[in-house]
């Protein structure tokens, strides 16, 4: 599909993402105290119709991050284990809100799971074992970018899998699930939904982006052609694994910012944390020895200062 410019509508939600993808670095060196300068520069409500302005996005993504450091201390305190899938379209959004969730956490306690293709080893395995040694810990949250529910997905609209391990994946994901729960692991299982015209805008962004073209593989052109094969692979999977101990929640992701702030909300919402006290902290005074000297740095072993 030509992109020209006279398509006013797709360049403005093409410039829409290319915001989005700057306010990206601003997050990542934001602090609660720059949000006056942000209201100041870009506190006006958007001009694409967006319910909330970006000083508001910002701000409420700090307050959630906020709670998210007290979630994690009170997993820790409690020895608390938990699994978080995140599944969805191509391009729906999923790792930008993962990105959120990981940014200001420690990643020992919170860490993602994204696993590649299977290897010829892994397909001779139990189907959910490659899965089981990526579980948490006590203490520990898992974020599975994808997970076993590739089998309903992927595998079932390419061809992957054949017709009886699809039908043995429905018997056994919901006793998987069920074995989890029993053990004290909590599972969350969130579905990211996109129309099929937000998803077509977010390929072409990425297709004109030479910063985001390696988003693009083959499989994610081909999910494209095949919409509807999807849709129907995915209203299966809903209404075979929405199981009471591990229930399927929606998100609908094509408003990107929204979709984060409102997926960090329901999830905070999930587990009954609370505030951890934790000790104070003293910084210790340094240690000098008058028999010390340190030895002199060769030059030649210094990063040249190009900058």
């Amino acid at each position: 599909m030509s992109l020209t410019p006279t398509d006013d509508e797709l360049m403005r939600r093409l410039h829409r993402d290319l915001r989005d993808d700057l306010d990206e670095e601003i997050e990542l060196e934001f602090e609660d105290r720059h949000l006056d300068a942000l209201a100041a520069a870009e506190g006006r409500p958007s001009t694409d119709g967006d319910a909330q302005s970006r000083q508001l996005y910002f701000r409420e993504l700090l307050r959630l991050q906020a709670e998210l450091v007290r979630l994690q201390d009170w997993v820790v305190a409690t020895k608390h284990k938990v699994v978080i899938l995140f599944e969805g379209r191509d391009a729906a959004g999923k790792g930008g809100v993962i990105k959120r969730i990981t940014q200001r956490l420690n990643p020992r306690v919170c860490r993602v799971a994204a696993l590649p293709a299977p290897n010829d080893r892994e397909r001779t395995q139990w189907y959910f074992q490659r899965y089981v040694s990526h579980l948490p810990a006590g203490g520990e949250i898992v974020l599975f970018d994808r997970s076993w529910y590739n089998r309903a997905g992927v595998e079932r609209v390419m061809g992957f899998c054949t017709d009886d391990q699809y039908e043995e994946f429905f018997r056994s994901a919901p006793e998987f699930e069920r074995m989890l729960v029993r053990s004290g692991i909590q599972v969350i299982k969130y579905w990211f939904s996109i129309s099929d015209d937000e998803q077509r805008v977010r390929f072409l962004a990425r297709i004109h982006d030479p910063l985001k073209q390696w988003k693009l593989s083959p499989m994610d052109l081909e999910s494209r052609r095949r919409w509807e094969d999807y849709t129907r692979a995915k209203e299966v999977m809903l209404e075979r694994t929405h199981i009471p101990e591990a229930p399927w929640w929606i998100v609908a992701a094509d408003d990107k910012k929204r979709a984060r702030l409102n997926c960090i909300h329901h999830l905070l919402g999930q587990m009954p944390y609370q505030e951890v006290e934790q000790p104070l902290i003293a910084l210790p005074e340094r240690e000098r020895h008058e028999d010390y000297t340190r030895n002199p740095v060769a030059p030649e072993l210094f990063v040249p200062e190009v900058y």
